[in-house]
């Protein structure tokens, strides 16, 4: 029997093994295609997956028709996404995508809209949306643990050794790594961005060839502010890869690590008022997610399609979060506030 999920996976780089991987375990999907603009690294992915060498082939559209194939996830390179997202679409394809939707908002823009008017699915990788700690962040807020949340503040410090493309890219933090912090702020406070002032630079001590240090200052709807602070050459002491972050409610605070340590304080309800408020510990309730990142994402995004709805990670929604990154490298070439618009 034909699985009901026939991918097509475009990429095949060290990121597409978390995609391989969770789509083999998804009873009802099927890889029946790899392509890469260099075709040994498709080969050298179908023998690690032991899949047949006949699922190797050197060009998208050639794949899809020859696999009759609905669904590709489009594992490559930002500046490459417009072009695969365009031939799966238009060759009837679904799709769900690395993170940057794309380059550029316009370049967004137009995908998006080939995908509504194709009434196509087009989602996009944000895995971190799948933490059980900040799903319970998210929840406590929801709540109204904290009151009304006013403030988010996140540090994103790691010396980042790569090697590769992003030694050599422009604003290699901005443009590759920000869009996880920017959109988990989005997520958890429920709020959209207005505009921001980005200042960055590049520290004398740094590996990059361009500005890997920055602070933004993001005004948010609902009167929410956001700050993120983030370093890819900061050596020693390093955050988690999630950030380090800080909620601030007019009822109290909320502190994660960006692992496992997430506490939660709010007033006493009948609490002395001196110098400080008297605070209580808030019982934080994890949510129990049977997998988590690539894999959970991977899975709600195949139970959108058998039910017909839209992923939490929607292109129309997500080029929100690129919008900010965008937003932000003009406000750093620039030195002014700037509009997020998308």
């Amino acid at each position: 029997m034909m699985s009901r999920f026939r991918i097509v996976v475009a990429g095949c780089g060290a990121m597409a093994d978390a995609w391989i991987d969770a789509a083999k375990n998804v009873p009802d999907a099927q890889v029946v295609g790899l392509v890469d603009i260099h075709r040994a690294a498709a080969d050298a992915k179908a023998v690690k997956f032991d899949l047949p060498a006949t699922v190797v082939f050197d060009s998208l559209t050639d794949a899809i028709a020859k696999t009759d194939a609905n669904l590709v996830f489009d594992v490559t390179t930002p500046e490459a996404h417009e072009t695969i997202v365009t031939q799966a679409i238009e060759a009837g394809c679904d799709v769900l995508g690395e993170k940057p939707l794309s380059t550029s908002v316009e370049s967004a823009q137009r995908m998006i809209s080939l995908a509504k008017t194709r009434g196509k699915t087009y989602a996009v990788m944000q895995n971190r949306r799948w933490l059980p700690e900040i799903i319970a962040l998210r929840n406590t807020l929801d709540a109204g643990k904290l009151g009304r949340v006013e403030e988010l503040h996140a540090d994103m410090f790691v010396g980042a050794h790569f090697g590769g493309f992003r030694n050599t890219m422009e604003y290699p933090l901005l443009r590759d790594m920000a869009i996880h912090t920017f959109d988990m702020a989005r997520y958890t406070s429920r709020a959209d961005p207005v505009s921001v002032y980005c200042h960055s630079w590049n520290p004398p001590r740094s590996w990059y060839a361009h500005h890997a240090s920055a602070v933004c200052i993001f005004e948010m709807t609902n009167g929410v502010t956001f700050s993120y602070r983030g370093s890819w050459c900061a050596d020693g002491l390093h955050a988690d890869w999630n950030a380090e972050w800080r909620v601030i409610g007019a009822n109290g605070s909320a502190k994660w690590d960006g692992l496992k340590s997430l506490h939660v304080q709010a007033k006493k309800a009948d609490g002395k008022k001196s110098f400080f408020h008297e605070m209580e510990n808030v019982p934080v309730e994890l949510p129990v997610v049977e997998f988590s990142g690539h894999r959970m994402l991977i899975e709600d995004y195949f139970t959108c399609l058998r039910e017909r709805r839209q992923p939490q990670t929607v292109g129309s929604d997500n080029i929100k979060s690129l919008a900010m990154v965008e937003a932000a490298v003009t406000s750093a070439e620039t030195g002014a506030k700037v509009r997020v618009e998308w």
